[in-house]
């Protein structure tokens, strides 16, 4: 199991704190350092079951300043949102967590952690 993480995140702090007490066997990916390619994003959102813009942070300064807002949500569009996700790694939400199965959740809670080491 993979956990793409943000330090300075209060969920992502969380998120290992559960997988620690859990004594889950994961990697860190410290995702704005080590920035996911667009083809990286591509297979977590297929492992996700999710479009780019689901998991996309709406309120961050790129997000306003790209005019991410008023981008179309479409099978058209979707290219030019992975490009930005990977250009602008700061809009990924966070925490994602790949799962020994082959999925992946966005651990924003301890239920959603609890459920990707159930998988």
């Amino acid at each position: 199991m993979e956990i793409w993480i943000n330090p300075a995140c209060s969920k992502c702090r969380s998120a290992l704190s559960l997988l620690d007490a859990e004594g889950a066997d994961y990697t860190v990916r410290r995702y704005l350092e080590d920035v996911p390619s667009e083809d990286e994003i591509r297979d977590v959102l297929d492992r996700l079951g999710l479009e780019p813009w689901d998991i996309t942070r709406p309120q961050e300064d790129a997000a306003k300043e790209l005019g991410m807002k008023d981008w179309a949500r479409d099978e058209s569009s979707r290219d030019r949102w992975v490009r930005a996700l990977s250009e602008h790694p700061r809009l990924i939400q966070r925490p994602i967590i790949t799962a020994e199965d082959g999925t992946a959740v966005v651990g924003r809670t301890d239920e959603a952690v609890r459920d990707a080491l159930s998988r």
